[in-house]
């Protein structure tokens, strides 16, 4: 990355596709993120809830996978809307999970059959898939999102993956300044971590136990959370 932080192309439809690779996925991308501050001790679930803001150094000391949401989905001031989102293998280029946002004419009338829609409802993802997903190195994670109508200033995502309470990986992915109503897309670059064959087994046994946080900050300041669970006995 020769020093400096990826940025998202921020345009209009079909902007530039750019790749982000987590600043903290490989020896080379550490040395070439810029510093980060010293983290404070680890802070309860319970603290964080009480914080008038939450920052990045508050959530990469958290110890396990939430239960709860930290922030409101009106924290979201800037209206970032994520509308697809694909995982494919980057070795074979297959695609292992793809959807899309249903279109707004499509959606409100999803929601008038519902009735009064849960808050939190888009806030969460359950996947499943095969075991030999556990065994892959690298997978791309292509993601387009739009903006509103303000400037999007130092925009990040950390996101932390846990089986049980043990914390697999950390991602930490710079998307940097994205302009008012645009629509943007780009590659998260994920290099898992080498598992031993007991703990994918467990993985496998064990269905939705392994979770994730994705916590999504602007100007330091969180203002979206997302929750995930996974299932790898697909086919079984």
């Amino acid at each position: 990355m020769s020093g400096s932080k990826p940025r998202v192309a921020a345009a209009g439809p079909g902007g530039a596709l750019s790749r982000l690779r987590g600043q903290r996925s490989s020896s080379a991308a550490n040395a070439a993120a810029p510093p980060r501050a010293a983290l404070p001790p680890p802070r309860t679930e319970a603290e964080l809830l009480a914080l008038e803001a939450v920052r990045p150094e508050h959530v990469l000391g958290l110890g396990r996978v939430t239960e709860h949401y930290l922030c409101r989905p009106e924290d979201n001031i800037y209206n970032i809307d994520f509308t697809k989102f694909k995982i494919r293998d980057l070795e074979t280029g297959t695609v292992l999970f793809e959807i899309a946002k249903p279109s707004t004419l499509e959606q409100e009338d999803y929601e008038c059959d519902l009735g009064e829609v849960d808050s939190s409802a888009g806030r969460f993802v359950r996947y499943q898939f095969t075991p030999a997903f556990l065994r892959l190195r690298t997978v791309g994670a292509t993601v387009e999102f739009t903006v509103g109508d303000k400037p999007v200033s130092n925009f990040r995502m950390i996101e932390r993956h846990y089986f049980r309470d043990r914390l697999l990986k950390n991602f930490d992915f710079d998307f940097g300044f994205c302009i008012p109503c645009s629509r943007n897309t780009c590659e998260h670059i994920y290099e898992f971590p080498q598992l031993s064959e007991d703990l994918i087994r467990l993985m496998v046994e064990n269905p939705y136990e392994t979770r994730s946080d994705s916590f999504y900050f602007v100007d330091n300041k969180l203002i979206m959370h997302n929750k995930a669970d996974y299932a790898y006995n697909g086919g079984q």
